[in-house]
């Protein structure tokens, strides 16, 4: 949403999750997977933690520009500074890797210009999974093993214990909570916590969970109340998001400029431009091409096929469509099956968001 925004492709964008699941996927597979609580009480980064307990809501948020907020005269809760997202490279269903969490939140610190420490608190995904709370507070203490911290000082906490894990809606209920605890200057507790388990990364580190309500105060003056919200899914799916309170002075810096400063140039309102710059404004130049079109594998293949007549229609190899040898049915009136077929192609996956289980096939 933040990227339609910033290409001025929208002017506003609606967003938020929303989950309403069915009891008996919840219940029966969550205890097939041994991840639903016994007790029936989600407690989160304590040594009693035994589970997940799952909730039911949702949460949505209307974003706009912040240049275009202040002159609708919006009330601004907050404004989006970095957002990072990752897969695992490694890890499964149930066990999740540090490196991804790692790489999601540093993503968002870079594109904030952030250090890690200047956070105040830190909304964390904390399903109450001994083995996922482990490996989420790792991830956060190796993330600010290289910097400067005091003992505690940075508070985090997890809305689950007080409402459970809302699934496709659990980053919207984190991040309704944080807003809220911008609003009232006041950070609030996590339920049904007493101590780490042994061994904790928690234990003498730069975190404190909270079990009482805690004013927010400034960490100095005239700096903006800054937090991180964390959301993290089955088989290493990782987002982290840094917001930073809304005050006036501090328009300078926002989410939306310091992103288009990374990406592209900031395009100029059409109402800004001269007549002349309108008119072409409106003028589109392909200024780059490239084909692959079966075992033509590049834009000068394919035109040399085209201008000398040589088709690259060939029989289907032999690890393609299994089944389909009998199928007369699939491609009519092609009994051979023959057809333009890509033998390989190169493509960097690390480009796109892609489970790693999914990527061999």
């Amino acid at each position: 949403a933040c990227n339609e925004l910033i290409s001025r492709r929208m002017d506003a964008m609606l967003v938020g999750g929303v989950s309403r699941p069915d009891c008996l996927y919840t219940q029966i597979g969550f205890s097939q997977l041994q991840a639903l609580s016994k007790s029936g009480r989600c407690a989160p980064f304590d040594k009693t933690a035994d589970g997940l307990v799952v909730g039911e809501g949702a949460g949505m948020f209307v974003l706009k520009r912040l240049e275009d907020a202040l002159s609708h005269n919006d009330h601004i809760h907050a404004v989006i500074k970095g957002i990072g997202i990752a897969n695992d490279m490694g890890g499964s269903l149930l066990a999740p890797a540090s490196e991804g969490q790692v790489r999601a939140m540093r993503n968002a610190y870079d594109q904030a210009g952030w250090q890690p420490e200047e956070v105040d608190f830190i909304e964390c995904h904390g399903a109450g999974t001994p083995l996922g709370d482990q490996t989420e507070t790792k991830s956060l203490t190796d993330l600010w093993a290289e910097r400067p911290w005091s003992k505690g000082q940075c508070a985090i906490g997890s809305i689950k214990s007080m409402i459970g894990h809302l699934l496709t809606a659990a980053g919207a209920a984190g991040m309704v909570k944080t807003l809220l605890a911008m609003q009232n200057k006041r950070i609030p507790p996590t339920l049904n916590f007493s101590e780490p388990p042994q061994n904790s990364p928690l234990s003498n580190s730069a975190f404190r969970v909270p079990i009482n309500p805690e004013e927010w105060r400034h960490r100095e003056p005239g700096i903006p109340r800054k937090a991180g919200i964390s959301a993290l899914g089955f088989g290493g799916i990782n987002a982290h998001m840094l917001l930073q309170e809304y005050r006036s002075e501090n328009i300078e810096t926002t989410h939306a400029e310091s992103l288009t400063i990374k990406r592209t140039e900031k395009a100029k309102p059409v109402a800004a431009l001269s007549e002349e710059d309108q008119e072409n404004s409106s003028l589109i130049a392909i200024v780059g091409m490239d084909a692959c079109f079966g075992k033509l594998q590049s834009l000068r293949a394919f035109q040399e096929a085209v201008f000398n007549g040589k088709p690259a229609i060939g029989p289907r190899p032999k690890d393609r469509w299994r089944g389909a040898e009998n199928d007369a049915s699939y491609l009519p009136g092609n009994k051979d099956l023959n057809g333009a077929f890509m033998d390989s192609f190169d493509w960097n996956f690390n480009e796109f968001n892609i489970p790693p289980a999914e990527i061999p096939d």
